[in-house]
Parts: structure tokens; sequence; C-alpha cells
């Protein structure tokens, strides 16, 4: 018999193969692979001429993240704050023996000590705000001075006079003879949102110039008892004393504040500090420059509000209208027939919900102008006009 054909094997490279554990990781790693590519073009774009910027470039533009420098804003910002020095002489009583009044009763005055004069110094800072050489600060800064001198941080030394003050902001506007002041940028206040980040830049405690960082943590700040017309913006940047006077700028470098006033109960900085918006400080400075002095409406009278107890006691409606709790003699209000005890519920067409309302709605009104008050008067109702008078400055003492 024949014998059967015998079938070739296929050579053992040729046969197949069941998977190894080797070749499923190599599988596994280009799947990841791949997915990690995919995940880096999305992100930054793929390279060539429309490639994104790199994660570097990426982080120095701070494109996904927090700011990691102020440095620009302060750079745009620091040539026009200035340290503000004024001084003036006092004259104190020396104490003796010989100043004692039987003393002198025998011997008279001729052996009576001679007052001492002595220089106090005060220290704040200010902004140029007007590259003719005029500059805002604080009025309790320059308050009494004789002599002002101001320091700018290129190191030039001028001497400085006042243009005109505000007590009632504590406001102040110097003037300097120096040429091409650098003028600050101005920004505006009315648009800080409370988490906006801020800067305040001046001289505190006399060691040069410093710029501290924070935010905006309240705004529309008032009765707070440090001004007759409130109405700051709070701030836990650092503001110690020397700081009165500097700006508050915001992180593109404009000026937003005037930094005035801590709250604090060792004189350091705790945490809530105090500014007064550019808008209201801009509005001052403007009245000060065009006519020597800010003028302001007044009525002559002191309000209180109606709370839900003094409502019970005069038989009124809580939180409705300001009740007039005094009348100066001969004033404004005293003249149109406004009596202590009258309730005012309207300014014009205005609902004052507050005594402080009516300051502020008077003090926008021009001396001479004619407003009705309307209210109540022992149950009954009032319609009164009144002519408003000019606000009477707060005598400063210089």
């Amino acid at each position: 018999m024949g014998q059967w054909p015998r079938y070739k094997a296929f050579p053992q490279a040729y046969q197949p193969m069941k998977p190894t554990r080797t070749l499923l990781f190599a599988l596994i790693s280009a799947v990841a692979g791949l997915a990690a590519a995919l995940l880096v073009t999305a992100l930054f774009g793929l390279a060539g001429d429309d490639a994104g910027p790199s994660l570097a470039e990426r982080l120095r533009r701070g494109i996904g993240s927090g700011p990691v420098s102020y440095a620009d804003a302060v750079a745009r910002a620091t040539p026009s704050v200035v340290n503000v020095f004024s001084s003036k002489v006092t004259r104190e009583q020396g104490r003796s023996l010989f100043d004692d009044p039987l003393f002198r009763r025998f011997f008279g005055d001729g052996l009576a000590t001679r007052p001492r004069e002595k220089r106090e110094t005060d220290l704040g800072s200010g902004v140029v705000i007007d590259e003719r050489g005029y500059i805002l600060t604080n009025h309790h800064v320059i308050s009494g001075a004789e002599a002002i001198r101001v320091v700018l941080s290129d190191g030039r030394t001028l001497e400085a006079t006042v243009a005109g003050t505000d007590p009632d902001t504590d406001l102040a506007v110097i003037r300097t003879e120096g040429e091409r002041l650098p003028a600050i940028t101005v920004g505006d206040s009315r648009h800080l949102r409370v988490g906006d980040v801020v800067l305040a830049i001046g001289n505190p405690f006399g060691v040069g110039q410093t710029v501290t960082m924070g935010i905006v943590s309240a705004t529309g700040r008032n009765q707070l008892g440090i001004n007759t017309f409130e109405n700051f913006i709070q701030t836990d940047a650092a503001i110690n004393p020397g700081n009165s006077g500097g700006a508050l700028i915001n992180a593109h470098g404009e000026l937003v504040g005037i930094n005035t006033a801590i709250f604090s109960s060792n004189g350091g900085s705790d945490g809530i500090g105090f500014a007064i918006p550019i808008a209201l400080a801009k509005g001052v400075m403007d009245q000060i420059l065009r006519q020597g002095r800010v003028v302001r409406g007044w009525l002559g009278i002191a309000g209180q509000d109606i709370t839900p107890e003094l409502a019970r006691a005069i038989d009124a409606e809580a939180g409705r209208g300001v009740l007039v709790s005094g009348v100066l003699e001969d004033g404004p209000a005293d003249r149109a027939g406004v009596e202590p005890g009258d309730i005012i519920t309207h300014v014009d067409n205005q609902v004052p919900g507050s005594a402080r309302d009516i300051l502020e709605i008077i003090s926008r009104l021009p001396p001479g102008r004619a407003v009705e008050l309307r209210g109540w008067r022992d149950g009954e109702p009032l319609r009164l006009v009144v002519e408003i008078s000019e606000r009477p400055r707060i005598r400063d003492p210089r």
C-alpha cells in the first residue's frame, strides 16, 4: 500500500500566538500615551504656528491661575505718593515753685518762668492729583501747620502751602511749586466691590514708602464718629500712623481712595482701615480749587431716628420720618418755624430714612435754595418752606 502523504507543519515562527503579559502591557502603555497626548493638546494647543502659550507663559500671564504679582500696579502708582511733613510751634508754661500763687503774691511776677516754645512735627502722606502741584491729603495731617514739606519718591523735597481744607470730610488740598509732578491715574471708586484687591501706599511710622495689600471689606461705612460726612471704604490692608493721606489703589494701579483712619485698640493695624472714596474726595477737591472752600447746604437742626422704643414714647410710627430733637436759634429752620418735636417725613419729594439722610440731602443743595419740609406736629400734618443757608465751617486751629 502506498502511504498517506505527510503534511508539512508551519514553521514555529508562523504559528498563531496567544496574548502574553508583555503584549498586554504594551497595549495599555500605548493607549495611556495616546490619552495623555490628547489631553495636553486640548489644554495647551498643538505645536506649530497656531500653538497656544506654553505652560510657563500661561503661568507668567496668570491664565487659569491667580495673580502672582502686583508690581506693575505699584510701579504705576508709587511715584505719585509723597511723604508730608508738617510742623508748628507750641508754647507751654514751665512748672516752677515760683509759679505758685503764694510766692507770686509776695515776690510778684518777676520770678515767674517764661513759656517755652516747642516745635511739634507731624507725619503723613499725600497723593499728587495734578501735575501742576496739587496734592490730596488728610486735613488732620496739616491742621495747624506753620510749615509743610513734601518729599517725592525721587528724593526731591519741596515746600507746600495749603490750598484749602474740608474738616467735615477730613480732606485737604496742598500745593507745591514743583514742575511736572507725577500725577496718579484716578479710578472709579463707585464700582468697587467687596472682595476686590486693594493696596495701601504711604509712609507708616516714617520708615519710608511702604505698600500693603488687602481686599475691600465693605463700602459705604458711616456712623463711625470719625467725620461729619462719612462714606468709607473699609479694607484689611495694613494702615498705620503715617499712612494717613496716602493712596488706596486697585490692582491696576488706579487711585480709588485716600487712606484716613484705622480702627484699633493699640494704635496699630488690626485689619480694619478706612479710606475716603476718590469720588467723594475729587468732588471736595474740585470745590476747593474752584471757590477756595466746600459749600454745603444747612438747615440748623438736630435730628433723631425714630426707633420702635421712641415711637411708642411719642405715639408715632416706627421708622417713618425723623424726629427734630433740636433747632438752632435764628438758623434757617428756626426762621421757617420748625420746632423741636416735629417729625419730618419728606424733604421736597425725597423721603429720609434717618437723621443722616436729611443731613446729606440738605448738604448737596446750594445755599439760597428753598425746600419744602413735610411731616407731623402733635399728630397734625405739617408743611413748611425753608430757605437753606451755607453750612458753617469748623474752625481750623491754624
